[in-house]
């Protein structure tokens, strides 16, 4: 199976806001990054297409014509609970420290770790059909972050060194992984 994996395009939100499970407004350059977006993936013959729910996406999924598109919530990007909308430098919380130090296993207060990101995205990928050979997904940085380590192309140390640009699509071939796993 090949994932198509289609990043949100620029979010009109002040750098240094954390605003990871917000529902937040797009850049006025949407409809240049859209396009952009659209031209790439067009005449890909999708057997599924799937989006987060949050606006960033679906706004995107509908711009290139996926009107039936499955809204799946486990494609969500990372809830910092507490910490959301806030900006990073003011946030008091003395957890945030905890985080800072193991982002992997420990969580935002009343939020998410990446390992419960993870194996939100995990599940996901289980329930999708054995079939597909093609699959879109429009969805965050960190959910694609997620797909990189699952598919073995990126490890939880290093996946933050590469995260993937606003508008952007990135291929993973998912059958490397099942085939790997069989060993």
């Amino acid at each position: 199976m090949k994932l198509y994996l289609i990043r949100h395009t620029s979010v009109d939100v002040p750098k240094g806001i954390c605003y990871g499970y917000s529902n937040v407004g797009l850049n006025s350059s949407f409809p240049e990054e859209a396009n952009k977006v659209r031209q790439y993936i067009e005449g890909i013959g999708f057997d599924a297409v799937y989006s987060s729910p949050l606006f960033r996406c679906a706004q995107l999924t509908q711009y290139c014509g996926f009107e039936n598109a499955i809204f799946d919530a486990r494609l969500k990007e990372l809830n910092f609970g507490d910490w959301e909308m806030k900006v990073w430098d003011e946030i008091t919380d003395p957890n945030l420290e905890n985080w800072y130090q193991n982002w992997l296993s420990n969580p935002a207060t009343n939020g998410e770790s990446f390992m419960d990101q993870y194996q939100r995205f995990s599940g996901f990928m289980a329930d999708l059909p054995t079939r597909a050979e093609n699959v879109a997904v429009f969805t965050h940085g960190g959910i694609i972050n997620c797909a990189r380590v699952y598919a073995g192309t990126a490890t939880f140390e290093n996946v933050f060194n590469d995260t993937p640009d606003y508008g952007s699509v990135t291929e993973l071939d998912m059958s490397l992984r099942f085939d790997q796993s069989k060993g």
